[in-house]
Formats: structure tokens, sequence, C-alpha cells
């Protein structure tokens, strides 16, 4: 993992599309915002653990369905 220290105002680039930049320091809260390409989502960790256990619970659901032809 790379760590990286910024001020307020300073960029972090991810390739030639993603840029992270650090809006506001507040304690021991920090604000970013992320410029991205609008296909590419963008999601807090807990949300993103969240969409994917959804996702597997619907693979596994689709997974128990009865194919067409079965039952």
């Amino acid at each position: 993992m790379l760590t990286l220290t910024r001020k307020v105002g300073q960029k972090i680039r991810i390739g030639d599309n993603i840029e992270i930049v650090v809006r506001e320091i507040r304690g021991r809260q920090v604000r970013l915002g992320i410029s991205a390409p609008q296909g590419l989502p963008v999601y807090r960790e807990e949300l993103y653990q969240q969409i994917a256990q959804e996702g597997a619970k619907g693979s596994l659901a689709a997974a128990q369905e009865p194919q067409d032809g079965e039952e």
C-alpha cells in the first residue's frame, strides 16, 4: 500500500483519469474530492461491501433457481 501525506488543496493522480483532491481537514476527518470517468463507480468501503454481499446473495439465489427444463 502506498501511503502519502498531502495538505489541503493538494492532489493525487491515479492513472490519467482519476484525481483525488484533499478538500478539507477537520480534526480526525478528511474531506476528499474525487474526479473519475463517468462510467467508473466510486464507493465508500462500507457501501462497496454491502453491494458485494447483496451481489453474492443474488448470485447464490440465481444458482439455486431451476434452469429451463429442470425442476
